[in-house]
């Protein structure tokens, strides 16, 4: 049973398997609604969201939260802790400077002037009162580079709870998938080659046994300005977009690391991207500029190359 909706500005699919139909349908819809829940907490743009409340009292209070919304946060700074700050939850104001609709971005003077408020360290989370505070005035939190992580694997949960045996999500390009399809075999997921024409252009494929997988590529969301690439993975040490790297493929347990991660490895390029992904014990595929392949070791026996470029 498959059923896609448009939720978190892109498509959502989920796929179960299960002996009863009803018992599907059922749980697909209490998935969906959830993640219209997270939706609602979490949109940087509808000033309803707790994330709206927190940026809107940048500097001035401390904003109280529902548990998920701080959760949230929590897992991003912990990521920004364990990437040297590649990956950063205050990136937004930088990154929303950015039109790729029309082709435009921000001058080298407003760049330089926004990126003081680009720091993680300034979003002051308080456990016992469940609030988060934002130290500098003007500063935002823009949870888009993992808040889709955060969903599906939230839909995982959800989908066990209802007894539900096997399935794959997918919040775009955040995946995972636990459980055998009918068939016994596990969920295949493609890699897309980020320089293909189309969405099917894949250059390997990879089992998702009880994991999740995130590629973030510099195809995604783009234009190009006298010859150069200017797409939105942003550093956030530099204002500017990271370069080096084509795109960055990760497999993890969890799909708010995939997501995440896969961003700051992004930043990190491929020397100290792998030295993360390592670190962490969590599996990544590097195409560089030059679109040779960096892998983690422990992937070789995992992927398959439908391209012969290895």
């Amino acid at each position: 049973d498959l059923k896609s909706e448009f939720l978190m500005d892109t498509i959502v699919t989920v796929t179960v398997v299960s002996d009863s139909e009803k018992k599907a349908d059922d749980a697909i819809k209490r998935t969906f609604e959830e993640i219209k829940d997270l939706e609602g907490l979490f949109n940087f743009f509808s000033p309803e969201s707790e994330i709206s409340e927190i940026n809107r009292k940048a500097a001035v209070a401390p904003v109280k939260l529902s548990v998920d919304t701080f959760h949230l946060l929590e897992k991003a700074l912990d990521v920004s802790a364990k990437t040297d700050g590649a990956f950063d939850i205050t990136v937004g104001v930088v990154v929303n400077l950015y039109d790729f609709h029309n082709k435009t971005r921000p001058s080298d003077s407003l760049t330089k002037e926004k990126l003081p408020l680009v720091n993680y360290r300034n979003v002051i989370l308080n456990k016992k009162d469940q609030t988060v505070f934002l130290k500098k005035k003007g500063m935002v939190v823009d949870p888009g580079g993992i808040a889709k992580g955060f969903a599906a694997d939230r839909a995982i949960e959800i989908l066990k709870s209802e007894g539900i045996g096997a399935a794959l999500v997918a919040v775009a390009g955040d995946i995972r998938g636990y459980g055998l399809k009918p068939d016994g075999k596990p969920w295949k997921v493609g890699i897309r080659d980020p320089r293909g024409e189309s969405i099917d252009d894949i250059i390997a494929t990879i089992d998702l046994r009880d994991m999740a997988i995130s590629t973030s590529g510099d195809y995604e969301r783009f234009f190009i300005e006298n010859g150069r690439r200017i797409h939105h993975l942003i550093d956030p040490g530099t204002g500017y977009p990271a370069r080096g790297i084509m795109s960055v493929t990760v497999v993890a347990p969890l799909t708010v690391y995939t997501d995440s991660l896969a961003t700051a490895l992004f930043v990190s390029g491929t020397e100290k991207g792998l030295k993360i992904a390592e670190r962490l014990g969590y599996d990544t595929l590097m195409i560089d500029e030059q679109g040779k392949i960096h892998m983690t070791d422990s992937l070789r026996e995992k992927i398959e190359f439908t391209k012969g470029n290895i």
